[in-house]
């Protein structure tokens, strides 16, 4: 459905007819940004689109299974305190849900607790902001115990400041602890009370799953595999590249959040190399902070990783917005998106692309400093994965030492033990005993020269 722009006196669409379940108005309430004004100030520095955005808002609620019944733009020039739009707005768009019979509004933009309140007295519709959307979708794509959690939990500090006497099923969820009052005697004090002694719980069993991932990435610091993360706005094709890089079979879909919960597979290097590779929830734009707190657990890994990939959809009409977006999201983790030498930058699905617009793909990324590179590359048909492989081995082994040494052939043990804790680069036999190359994290480094002889290799 093209979005259409809402602004004066737009003619209203004939009636849908029947009402059907799940139908939704998606409103776009976008402020008019003057060059060089306070408005321009307050967005990202890079402007996004507003039919994208609004594209994109329609594509949330089809994530869940919505029928957008209509996508409007509905320009603005002041946020207003009692309802965001204003007032001449409000009664287009209240005539407009009336006449398409939709039981939901959505509107894309994060509405304080009155102005939704408010919305939903005028409009006569529940109405729904981009965060309450996104948890949404989150909510229904947790698979895994953890993820669950962190939705809950998300979902709790969102509704905390939005009570109106309509949150009495919690106690049924804490099983009637400490609580005698029956729902009449419930008060939203009460219900708040209900909703701060989960989120305790859940902040309690979100501890245990960080102290979990921790003992897991101290096992894999004991055996020398590197840490390799995804990221990315959603959509961008990580799912579908980190399949192609580990042969998994993650779900991957033209969807938004497709997937959701996190994955670790191995990672073969083109030396034999072994890395774990990380796929992480995507990202998007105002991602609700609820959500980043909440997935801090999972965002560990990012954290941890000692190389990030930045997948970006190069063939998206906002690729660059998409870009800033998640630069965004990388420095409320505390990472920095120019840091060259961990981050590695992947134009995806170049595919789309015809033969003479991909030629000017390639000039634009060679003209790129060699400190930032673009590796292209089209995680559907495999074009660029060798580069890719071979620029994360690169990057990997800027970290590592390179050395030299002979073993005695005769020495299972110690050959054994070089494979398992080293990366063989070479291996020659030559009178009873291997001459080889290996490359080796710097915690093993002083190992290798006294068990070994080992000398670090003259570049």
């Amino acid at each position: 459905m093209e979005p259409r722009n809402f602004d004066g006196d737009a003619d209203r669409p004939r009636s849908a007819g029947a009402k059907q379940t799940g139908r939704v108005l998606v409103i776009g309430p976008y402020l008019r940004v003057r060059a060089g004004g306070a408005d321009a100030q307050s967005e990202s520095h890079v402007q996004r689109d507003a039919e994208a955005r609004l594209d994109e808002a329609a594509g949330l609620a089809r994530a869940i299974d919505l029928v957008v019944a209509d996508a409007i733009i509905a320009p603005i020039s002041q946020i207003r305190p009692a309802t965001y739009i204003g007032k001449g707005k409000v009664e287009e768009i209240a005539a407009l849900a009336k006449s398409l019979d939709v039981e939901l509004v959505v509107m894309d933009c994060a509405l304080a607790p009155i102005q939704q309140r408010n919305l939903e007295k005028e409009l006569h519709a529940k109405v729904l902001d981009r965060t309450g959307l996104i948890l949404e979708i989150f909510g229904r794509r947790a698979k895994t115990k953890e993820g669950s959690l962190q939705v809950e939990l998300a979902h709790l500090n969102y509704q905390r400041s939005r009570l109106v006497r309509s949150w009495t099923h919690l106690e049924r969820q804490r099983g009637g602890f400490g609580f005698m009052g029956g729902p009449g005697e419930t008060q939203i004090e009460a219900d708040r009370r209900l909703i701060q002694e989960r989120i305790s719980k859940l902040e309690g069993e979100l501890k245990k799953v960080q102290a979990t991932r921790r003992l897991h990435r101290a096992g894999r610091l004991r055996v020398p595999y590197r840490v390799v993360a995804l990221v990315g706005y959603t959509n961008a094709g990580k799912s579908t590249l980190f399949n192609r890089l580990t042969r998994a079979d993650v779900q991957a879909a033209d969807m938004l959040f497709a997937t959701l919960d996190p994955t670790l597979r191995a990672l073969t290097l083109p030396h034999g190399g072994k890395a774990m590779l990380s796929d992480t929830v995507g990202f998007i734009s105002n991602l609700p902070t609820q959500l980043v707190a909440a997935f801090r657990a999972t965002l560990e890994e990012v954290l941890e990783a000692d190389v990030i990939l930045h997948v970006r959809d190069i063939s998206h009409e906002d690729a660059e917005a998409q870009q800033s977006d998640v630069d965004a999201v990388l420095r409320q983790l505390g990472i920095n998106p120019d840091d060259s030498g961990r981050i590695i930058e992947v134009w995806n699905k170049i595919d789309r692309y015809d033969s003479e617009q991909r030629e000017e793909l390639l000039n634009i990324a060679a003209r790129r400093p060699e400190d930032h590179p673009a590796m292209l590359v089209s995680a559907v048909s495999g074009e660029g994965i060798d580069a890719l492989l071979s620029a994360i081995e690169e990057r990997l082994a800027a970290k590592r030492t390179t050395l030299d040494l002979s073993i005695d052939a005769a020495d299972g043990a110690g050959i054994s033990w070089l494979h398992r804790n080293s990366e063989v680069l070479a291996k020659e036999l030559h009178d009873g005993r291997f001459d080889m190359t290996v490359r080796v994290d710097e915690t093993k480094r002083d190992i290798l020269v006294n068990r070994f002889d080992a000398v670090p290799r003259v570049a």
